[in-house]
């Protein structure tokens, strides 16, 4: 999720958007019997976008030497089926994003799950507005320190990076979790992760603070 207005060249992030879902299409498909080849395929695939692709938040004059994301080692203890509970209401709240004005977002659920031992949970998101979208935003131990200060995205359906589930079971790999734009170049606004979707453990999985 990034700048809510209309963008200097619809056509082009029109194109960033498909390229985007075909990227996660293409995880949905391959990480039900190799998810670590899944993430490889991924990751190669974001840093050609990123490089290439006129709409990059990496900026201009950086595009050219840029090397990649850093990324932690694909661990398969961080694939994780989430188990989903509705909210019994939908309390709506605003996000200020600078210039872009303000998102509205409600949390339509919580998804309970285990980190080794551990029982934690996230709410999950819907951005409301035209179309809408599900959003799951964190932060956690690492936050700040080996990764993006204002938190990482593991799904965002408006770019249809969506990692896959049911009603009921909700895939959360966070070896897939990712820097919102804003981590490359402040002139992107994104929405950061609330309070209440604050782990205590470090996740060490997903990307890396930006070089």
């Amino acid at each position: 999720m990034a700048a809510l207005s209309t963008p200097r060249s619809p056509l082009t992030l029109a194109q960033w958007r498909r390229d985007v879902a075909g990227h996660y299409a293409r995880v949905r498909e391959t990480a039900e019997t190799n998810p670590h080849a899944a993430a490889a395929e991924f990751r190669v695939a974001r840093d050609a976008l990123f490089a290439e692709h006129p709409d990059s938040p990496i900026p201009p004059g950086r595009r050219s030497g840029w090397r990649g994301a850093s990324w932690y080692p694909y661990d398969p203890a961080w694939r994780i089926l989430a188990r989903f509970e509705p909210a019994a209401t939908v309390s709506l709240f605003e996000i200020p994003l600078a210039a872009d004005g303000v998102a509205r977002c409600g949390r339509v659920g919580t998804l309970h799950f285990h980190i080794g031992a551990q029982a934690a949970r996230l709410g999950l998101y819907w951005f409301h507005g035209y179309g809408g979208g599900l959003w799951l935003p964190f932060s956690d131990a690492t936050t700040g320190s080996t990764t993006y200060g204002g938190g990482r995205y593991l799904i965002d359906t408006i770019k249809g990076a969506d990692l896959g589930g049911n009603a009921e079971r909700f895939v959360l790999d966070f070896n897939f979790a990712y820097n919102p734009s804003c981590a490359y170049d402040d002139r992107w606004s994104c929405p950061l992760a609330p309070a209440e979707n604050r782990l205590e453990v470090a996740v060490e999985a997903g990307e890396r603070m930006p070089g």
